[in-house]
């Protein structure tokens, strides 16, 4: 019984087999499936869907290795006959099906193949002795080079000594491509003997070595420069799609060659091992070296599991090469430069949907990474039998819900408005807002699907606002950040994966002009034009296009202000367009489909508009799924959505009666806004802790003050303000605009409630001083105090003050609104739970990336961090003097600006003392070494680890030098963990007294001030690892400095006057302490990078009218700002001209000879007229009395005050010590009393006007 069989060349293996290193096992393996290969009986028993006829050529996409012991040396004599009788080892054969002939190389000896051998092959072949079986080969030969085109392309894929799509092998773990041999069509050829006419022996193997003609190809141009590719890629293609031969439809949204349905059962056999085996071969073909044993193996191993299973299942690497081919071969998708950098999540052990929702949230927060979107994809168990599937019946893992209003009108999304019902029908309360994030839908093993809602905290969403335009904010506009598709197939082999949720990240055209502007989405087009007064009755005037501009500049720019990811389309076409080029070259084609490629608005003005582009299928492949809900087959009949069968006005009236029960439900909650204002972080902290306890009982948002505006104010029903204090009793940076706002306010209409917490030192008089001017403020203003003002000190206990007044605020809240059921409200675990170290929830992991410390500053403190260079350090005092005090000059060398005015605050990042570091590493448990780049990782719920958001990855030696605080004092929160640390019982009861008694531990506190390495040295037992201190461990704080510099006359340069600090604990007679910054600052080398920020100072900037009058107050470092003020008046009189007024300079020091800094640069001062006269207080002269700058004022400069002050409305500036502020102020509101005949309370009144 002769069959011809054909084998296809795009469907075979480049198999290798060494043959010295194969068992002898294999050998009689391999002979066993070769007689049954070649026996017609046995191949229609295999493969019943062949139809052996005359007629028919049979394609057997598979491939299979011939080789036993007897052919090994039928060839070896073959070879040595071709070869002149050389007595050379073959040590390899190749069968290179793929390229249509079967090639024999020489060994490594040789080195090169004969010229002569190829088109010797079917002489070759005459050694081979097969079983007897009528059984005719067809082999193909090499197409003639020379009908290749002439001219070469940009992908140079038709130059002579280069294969046809030289295509690059993609390695399933990613280390890089190589080369791969080219795949050709079936060709049918001639089976009879070669052009000699030479007669096969009697086995009957015919081999045609006629010439053939070279592969289809189709050329796709560029129109813009005129370059083309040729795509070979497509002749892999796996399906046909939307075309057909009289109509294109490659319009339609979802073609049926893109959406995959349900199955009734498995995937016959003889359908799966062909698709199997085609997988394997691509998977093995993507790594760099040949991996022929364990691809035979694997071969092997899957054809026997599809014989007893029905199926197979993939290993963990080949899900993730498949999953990251599938998006690589994604037509419909402009970002697919980032395939290879997908992270697989395998969810395939999931049983219930519980365990689904998990894995998504875990996926969710991965992929969301604080606004650093990563692309991911979580894949679940595949597809068995069809009646077990898992699905995602979102389609996408986050998307708002669409609210079908009696009127007919949407409120929300209207693309989410058929599944935004079945939610509610399936048990969803609805929030009816135009942006509630929907819950999600799963089904696992087929059973009825349940509901999960997402957590708000995991659900990033920006709002939305414009550079420009301060009404688009008005438009209360946001978007969510992660855009994750949930309801799409992924095929790979034969077997499909029904849920697979992945994510890459945005390009700004899809939320602002899709989503915001598409007529059956949110369409705010047509406000937007009108709100920017464009003529929106004439097209001819475009402000469609203009209008559409702006909303996209709005989505960048707000994305960009939180630091979320996206991209603008214009970036993400020429990033395709380079992707494109990269896959012609790697595998000669790049499937597209250019309706979807090209972005919705800018048109030609893309690149991608100018590419031609072919669309096709290749698998692995993301498939398009009929909606779950319309195939489900339901367990629970009562739980089945009712089809729609009420008349729609009883529906409207239904719908229209449930709406306002629920407006009305979620209106008997009172709202609350929590507002916060924050220089460190902490109180922004402290605020949504607050923000989550109120949410158990009340409606409530949470802002920063800058993004408050005061006129919601009157609105408000409940008010909560948590905020620090900065500075002389001034508001941090972002609070100073509602500080303005607020103390301009004359009286509420509406009364208001309020409850107000500041966070700051007692060692300052101005303790909390804007969270009481606020809350005075309010006052004064008619509003009502929920609670007293809650003060959270730095120096005792803040948090645990917090907590207290969070809770008594909560519950008198809850009071006095008439929450229901507030006894029984459970709060958060944050005000109830015991706080305790768990360390198996952390662990380090390696990594190669060294860090970048101003890029880790700048993420951690959310700081525009510039990285200076020290360029000059001086001591100011005399080399007698016990005390330092430096002039540090710093440089700029990057292209950063660096910008600022005389009397602002220079943020510095300092370093720890290389002491003190070593010390803590040294009593590490675990400490890695000093070199290492480490990762901290925390295990999320389900077992996933994730990169911990507190710090980046660095060493150890790094994290204790530049990102963690190892001087102050630890807390009670702190001490408390490390008591589950320690060993000794003694050390863990100390501890024990320590955390719980605020008494002890405020006298263990301010008299040993210890650092972290003297408290491991007082409790010795304790194993502290390097886990523990890097998640526990708080962040080393920026330093302030008054700058001392003109940013005019040292451009790119900054100076700081820094006073060295040392001092000694336990009343003197503890251990040597050293100013972190300042000690710091004295010991780097030059050179040296000094990372450092610049914050605005509210009120301390020399006045806008030159000619004012100046008085200058200060003693020791105080003097720092007053410098930046005379070297910018010496400026403007030199390089401006300007004739400023006068400037008189009060100093206070303790000797003239030992610490009077900047002596002769002030007296040069004088000297040009910058400064008009010079006063000095000595505190320290030997044999006289104590003299402050208190008293030169009161004795020397009462009637020069009072005239500045008072008459001339100038300005006094003052700056030094708490205690040195404090005494002048009282000075001056004494002299201004005497001058102008002032009460005591006048008097305080008119001081606190000048203030």
């Amino acid at each position: 019984r002769e069959r011809t069989m054909e084998l296809e060349g795009t469907a075979l293996a480049c198999l290798q087999l060494q043959m010295s290193e194969v068992p002898a096992g294999i050998w009689e393996h391999q002979t066993k499936v070769l007689q049954n290969m070649v026996s017609a009986a046995a191949w229609v028993d295999k493969f019943k869907r062949f139809q052996m006829t005359k007629s028919k050529v049979i394609i057997i996409k598979t491939s299979f290795v011939f080789a036993t012991a007897a052919v090994a040396e039928d060839l070896r004599g073959g070879i040595q006959s071709l070869r002149g009788g050389r007595q050379e080892t073959l040590t390899e054969l190749s069968f290179l099906a793929g390229l249509g002939h079967l090639s024999l190389e020489h060994g490594a000896k040789c080195g090169t193949q004969s010229p002569a051998l190829v088109p010797s092959c079917p002489a070759a072949l005459k050694t081979l002795s097969l079983p007897s079986a009528d059984v005719k080969f067809v082999f193909k030969s090499h197409a003639a080079k020379s009908r290749y085109p002439k001219e070469k392309d940009i992908n140079n894929n038709v130059e002579t000594n280069r294969k046809i799509h030289g295509s690059e092998k993609d390695d399933a773990k990613l280390q890089g491509p190589s080369k791969k041999q080219m795949e050709r069509p079936p060709m049918k050829t001639s089976a009879k003997a070669s052009e000699g006419g030479e007669n096969l022996p009697s086995n009957d193997i015919k081999v045609s070595n006629q010439i053939s003609g070279c592969p289809r190809h189709v050329r796709i141009k560029n129109l813009e420069n005129g370059s083309s590719f040729l795509d070979t890629l497509h002749l892999t293609a796996k399906e046909v799609i939307n075309c057909r031969t009289k109509a294109c439809q490659g319009s339609l949204m979802t073609p049926k060659g893109l959406v995959r349905g349900t199955r009734d059962g498995p995937v016959p056999q003889e359908d799966l091992l062909p698709q199997a085996i085609d997988f394997l071969k691509q998977y093995y073909n993507s790594f760099k070296e040949p991996k022929s044993k364990e691809y035979l193996g694997r071969l092997e191993a899957v054809t026997k599991e599809i014989e007893s299973t029905g199926s197979y299942q993939l290993t963990r690497d080949e899900l993730t090469f498949a999953a990251k081919q599938a998006w690589r071969n994604a037509p419909r998708c402009i970002g697919r430069i980032q395939w290879s950098n997908l992270q697989v999540f395998d969810a395939r052990d999931c049983k219930t949907a519980k365990e689904m929702f998990e894995r998504i949230c875990c996926h969710i927060q991965y992929a969301t990474n604080n606004g650093n979107i990563r692309s991911a994809i979580t894949v679940f168990p595949q597809r068995t039998d069809g009646q077990h599937d898992f699905r995602v019946w979102n389609s996408q893992l986050i998307r708002y819900a669409g609210y079908q209003m009696p009127d007919g009108s949407v409120l929300g999304d209207p693309a989410s408005v058929e599944f935004t019902q079945l939610c509610i029908e399936l048990g969803w309360k609805p929030k009816y807002g135009r942006f509630d994030v929907l819950p999600l839908v799963l089904q696992a093993n087929g059973q009825d699907p349940e509901i999960f809602e997402l957590p708000p905290e995991i659900v990033l969403q920006v709002p939305m606002e414009h550079p420009k335009y301060e009404w688009f904010k008005e438009l209360d506009l946001q978007w969510y950040a992660l855009p994750a598709v949930a309801g799409m197939l992924l095929e790979v082999g034969g077997l499909e994966f029904t849920a697979c949720p992945f994510n890459g990240w945005y390009m700004g055209t899809e939320i602002g002009v899709r989503d915001f502007c598409d007529t059956q989405r949110y369409n705010i087009l047509k406000e937007v034009g009108r709100r920017m007064g464009l003529e929106t009755n004439k097209l001819s005037s475009l402000w469609k296009d203009r209008a559409v501009v702006e909303i996209n500049v709005a989505v960048l720019h707000s994305f960009q202000k939180q630091n979320v990811t996206i991209m603008d389309h214009h970036s993400a076409s020429e990033s395709f367009l380079k992707y494109m080029q990269g896959e012609y070259r790697a595998r000669g084609g790049c499937p597209a489909d250019w309706l979807w490629i090209v972005p919705p608005m800018s048109g030609s003005i893309t690149p991608v508009f100018h590419q031609e582009m072919l669309n096709y299928v290749l698998t692995p492949f993301y498939y398009y799924q009929v909606d779950a809900w319309k195939t489900h087959v339901w367990h629970d009949e009562t739980r089945r959505p009712r089809k729609k069968e009420i008349k729609f006005s009883i529906l409207a009236k239904a719908v229209l009666f449930a709406s306002s029960l629920m407006r009305g439900a979620v209106a008997t909650r009172a709202k609350v806004t929590v507002i916060y204002a924050t220089e460190t972080g902490k109180s922004e902290t402290l605020a949504h802790n607050l923000c989550s306890l109120f949410s158990c009982a009340f409606s409530t948002k949470i802002l920063c003050m800058d993004e408050y505006n005061i006129c919601d104010l009157e609105k408000e029903t409940l008010l909560l303000v948590v905020t620090s204090t900065f500075g002389n009793g001034d508001s941090p940076g972002n609070g100073k605009t509602l500080k303005d706002s607020l103390l301009s306010l004359k009286l509420l209409r509406n009364k208001i409630r309020y409850a107000v917490f500041g966070l700051g030192s007692s060692m300052y008089p101005e303790f909390c001083a804007f969270a009481h001017a606020i809350d005075k403020k309010l006052t004064q203003l008619g509003a009502s105090q929920l609670t007293p003002v809650g003060e959270g000190d730095e120096l005792n206990g803040q948090e645990e003050a917090f907590h207290s007044w969070a809770v008594s605020a909560f519950k008198t809240a809850c009071d006095i609104f008439n929450v229901r059921g507030r006894h029984s409200i459970q709060l958060p675990e944050i005000y109830t739970s015991e706080e305790s170290w768990d360390p198996s929830s952390y662990r380090l992991v390696h990594d190669s990336q060294p860090m970048d410390l101003p890029k880790a500053l700048a993420s951690i403190h959310a700081k525009d961090v510039i990285p200076m260079k020290l360029k000059f350090r001086q001591n100011l005092q005399s080399l007698k003097s016990s005390r330092v005090t430096l002039l540090v000059k710093l440089h700029c060398e990057s292209n950063q600006e660096v910008h600022y005015l005389p009397g602002e605050h220079i943020g510095v990042f300092p370093g720890n003392q290389a002491e003190l570091v070593h010390g803590i590493i040294a009593r590490v448990k675990d400490a890695p070494p000093a070199d290492q780049t480490i990762r901290l990782e925390t295990c999320i719920d389900g077992g996933y680890w994730t990169s911990h958001k507190k710090i980046p990855a660095c060493t150890l030696l790094e994290a204790l030098t530049y990102l963690l605080d190892i001087t102050t004092p630890p807390s009670q929160q702190l001490l408390k963990k490390l008591s589950q640390l320690v060993t000794a019982e003694g050390d863990r009861q100390r501890l024990q007294v320590l955390c719980q008694s605020t008494e002890e531990y405020n006298k263990w506190k301010f008299y040993n001030s210890p650092n972290i390495l003297e408290v491991l040295e007082e409790f010795p037992s304790a194993e502290v690892s390097t886990a523990f201190l890097l998640t526990q461990l708080p962040f080393l704080k920026p330093r302030y400095y008054s700058v001392s510099s003109s940013c005019d006359m040292t451009a790119r340069e900054i100076h700081l006057t820094v006073a060295v600090v040392n001092y000694r604990t336990r009343d003197g007679e503890g251990p040597l302490h050293h100013g972190v910054c300042s000690t710091w600052l004295n010991t780097i080398e030059l050179n040296e990078t000094v990372p450092c920020f610049i914050r605005s100072a509210n009120e301390f900037h020399l006045p806008e009218e030159p000619a004012t009058p100046c008085i200058l107050i200060g003693a020791g470092t105080g003097i720092a700002p007053f410098r930046s003020f005379w070297l910018q008046r010496l400026y403007d009189l030199e390089h401006r001209g300007l004739i400023a007024g006068d400037m008189t300079l009060v100093f206070g020091c303790r000797q003239p000879e030992l610490d009077h800094i900047y002596r002769e640069e002030t007296e040069d001062m004088k000297r040009k007229g910058v400064l008009r006269d010079i006063y000095t207080a000595y505190s320290r002269l030997p044999g006289q009395e104590k003299v402050y700058v208190q008293d030169i004022l009161q004795r020397q400069l009462e009637a020069r005050v009072c005239e500045v002050v008072h008459g001339q409305q100038g300005h006094v500036f003052v700056c030094g010590d708490v205690r040195m502020a404090r005494d002048v102020a009282r000075a001056l509101r004494a002299l201004l009393a005497r001058a102008l005949r002032l009460s005591q309370q006048q008097a305080d009144e008119y001081f606190q006007q000048l203030k």
